[in-house]
């Protein structure tokens, strides 16, 4: 991604120091250990296209893992990416075995309780399906995607998987990781239907033409938006995360992000 006349990490950070009143702490946080050790550890799946994937070549791409380098970047410090599953997200994270976790991570009760979540970078519209294209027509509404011998597949602990568990009732139902080999699999026939998000799905369809998403334009679930992930308990930190959040958004980092997808 190229990315040009972001904001420069001397003028977020001096801003971020001065909203929150960090210059006059006595006892050092989060963002001190950060800057001290000069590096953010970034949790990310590496599975998720376009939001955090290994391209052909080995080399970490995708839409989070530009926002994680802007947000080392306003610290001072180097991004070092840490890889996590959906199914060890929660624990590695409260674990601290990254700092934080930036990886299309949906914002919900559940992770807000038990974690610390940003403010809201990216919105989607919901979860939905990807098909082969010539089943398109086929699979026009849940009831007619739920049905015996149609083999339902996605990766474990997140929530995709939480959706396809609440509503998965008569259909088989395939657990697989990583999540990025799941499309293929739909394509060649492994499997029928992938459960997935609306900005992945239209990824894949505009990837491989193989492959279908029929019902991208009426999703399941409501629209909701990712947050930047971490340990709880650390206030000044959370300030930082939401004045960058607020930063990128009102210099036009997030537009040129998106645009990118």
């Amino acid at each position: 991604m190229k990315l040009r006349k972001l904001f420069t990490s001397a003028v977020v950070a001096a801003a971020v120091v001065s909203a929150i009143g960090m210059t006059s702490s006595v006892e050092a946080g989060k963002i001190q250990d950060i800057q001290a050790a000069g590096v953010l550890k970034i949790g990310t799946t590496m599975d998720y296209v376009p939001m955090s994937y290994v391209d052909s070549k080995g080399e970490l791409k995708g839409h989070d893992v530009e926002l994680g380098k802007i947000l080392a970047k306003s610290l001072g410090v180097k991004p070092e990416f840490v890889k996590t599953t959906w199914s060890t997200l929660a624990a590695d994270t409260q674990e601290g075995k990254f700092d934080v976790a930036i990886s299309g991570i949906s914002r919900n009760f559940k992770r807000q309780a038990d974690m610390d979540l940003s403010k809201g970078y990216l919105r989607y519209n919901g979860r939905t399906i990807l098909c082969r294209k010539a089943d398109a027509k086929k699979f026009t509404s849940w009831e007619k995607i739920d049905q015996p011998g149609v083999r339902i597949m996605n990766n474990p602990g997140g929530g995709n998987d939480r959706f396809a568990t609440a509503n998965v009732k008569k259909a088989q139902r395939i657990i697989h990781t990583p999540n990025n080999e799941i499309p293929e699999m739909v394509a060649t026939g492994k499997a029928d239907i992938m459960i997935t998000e609306v900005v992945e799905a239209l990824h894949y369809i505009n990837a491989d033409k193989r492959l279908a998403a029929p019902l991208v334009n009426t999703p399941f679930t409501g629209r909701n938006d990712f947050g930047i992930l971490t340990k709880k308990g650390d206030l000044d930190f959370m300030r930082y995360l939401d004045f960058f959040i607020e930063a990128c958004e009102l210099d036009g980092t997030l537009k040129k992000l998106e645009a990118e997808l």
